[in-house]
């Protein structure tokens, strides 16, 4: 088998390593220069139940519990004043969803494939040819590959999905503006001391806040709104004007008290526009032999904790279905039964969930969450 995978995210580098491990050569193409390019964003929790399993069939679970923050599983609910609602804090050996930042896990599972695995700077233009296979890839750089089956593992904006589906990721009516802290324990020790160890939540059902520990003393703060995609022009700014969207933040939270709005306004360095999207509910394709999809390509939904982790899965069970089928065709059919249904029921869940990252916090949801309800 030929294989191409399109995407060095983690589902497309775990679908690479558990091939790797089964003796079946493959081929990831990325579009970044390379792995350290570009900022791979927060950290991640990984579940016990599928990204942590994934990583087990990977091989790499003892090196990702090394480089984990199990303490970065506490989680606070506050209200607008900064006071604590609700709190989680990890029991002792507690591993059900243990922190990592994502460009150490890209390095981790970049470190486990074979030298020459991943080649950099190859950005896909389009996948053409029969769909019975083979596949013709084109770069931008107008060369081109052919491969018995294309792995489309390129997020939400996918080139690969455009072979199969004509579906594209809808602006749900949520923005995040994402904002970086540097130096917690020195330079913002109130804002450690607010947050914790690990994540927290406030939201008044207008606007909310999620800011996030990261390993080195670093601190993400998602900071997420209702309003239209391309507010930031429409109210005069440009992403790129810190000054101004700081201004026009200070307004929008003026009636939350001077210390939770410091996580809007303190923040070190520039904001980053991040409109949330996601794929229409279900999202389908016709099935092909030499050709599918995983992750975010397959299934966008609402940033509410299952992305990397579904991605991952998904990338092991394509793995093992490769790995332990006659043919492509029985591979690819044995992965898309269990994966589609999988998705479509997950993304049937949490359709409209990002309002909930807005939602002011009922007591029914604290009592939820203490028991640990609301957490899974």
């Amino acid at each position: 088998m030929n294989i191409s995978i399109i995407g060095a995210g983690p589902g497309g580098l775990t679908c690479a390593r558990i091939l790797q491990r089964h003796g079946i050569p493959v081929t990831v193409y990325d579009r970044d220069p390379d792995a350290i390019s570009r900022n791979q964003g927060g950290s991640l929790d990984l579940h016990e139940e599928d990204g942590q399993l994934a990583l087990r069939e990977a091989g790499l679970l003892d090196e990702f519990f090394a480089l984990a923050r199990f303490e970065g599983q506490e989680m606070r609910m506050l209200d607008t004043t900064g006071r604590i609602l609700a709190r989680h804090l990890p029991e002792e050996g507690e591993m059900i969803a243990p922190e990592i930042d994502r460009g150490q896990l890209r390095d981790l599972l970049v470190r486990s494939l074979a030298p020459g695995t991943v080649q950099w700077g190859r950005t896909l233009e389009s996948v053409s040819g029969p769909s019975g296979g083979p596949r013709t890839l084109t770069f931008a750089d107008g060369t081109t590959v052919e491969t018995d089956l294309v792995i489309g593992a390129d997020g939400a904006y996918s080139r690969v999905r455009a072979a199969v589906s004509s579906a594209t990721p809808q602006y749900v009516g949520i923005s995040c503006l994402e904002a970086w802290f540097d130096d917690m324990e020195t330079a913002h020790p109130e804002l450690a001391e607010l947050v914790g160890e690990g994540g927290a939540h406030i939201a008044d059902g207008e606007r909310g806040l999620f800011p996030q520990r990261n390993s080195g003393g670093h601190m993400r703060v998602y900071i997420m709104q209702r309003v239209p995609a391309d507010w930031i022009a429409a109210n005069g700014l440009s992403p790129d004007d810190t000054e101004g969207i700081r201004a026009y933040l200070r307004n929008e939270f003026a009636a939350w008290s001077p210390e939770v709005r410091r996580l809007v306004t303190d923040n070190d360095g520039p904001y980053v526009d991040r409109p949330l999207f996601a794929l229409p509910v279900p999202h389908t394709w016709e099935h092909s032999p030499s050709l599918t999809l995983l992750g975010d390509a397959a299934h966008l939904m609402p940033p509410l904790g299952v992305g990397v982790n579904l991605a991952m899965l998904d990338a092991c069970e394509l793995a093992l279905a490769l790995a332990r089928s006659a043919n492509l065709d029985d591979a690819v059919h044995a992965y898309e039964k269990s994966m589609l249904p999988r998705s479509i029921e997950i993304a049937q869940r949490l359709e409209g969930g990002a309002e909930d990252l807005l939602a002011a916090h009922d007591p029914d949801e604290i009592g939820q969450f203490v028991t640990g309800e609301a957490r899974s």
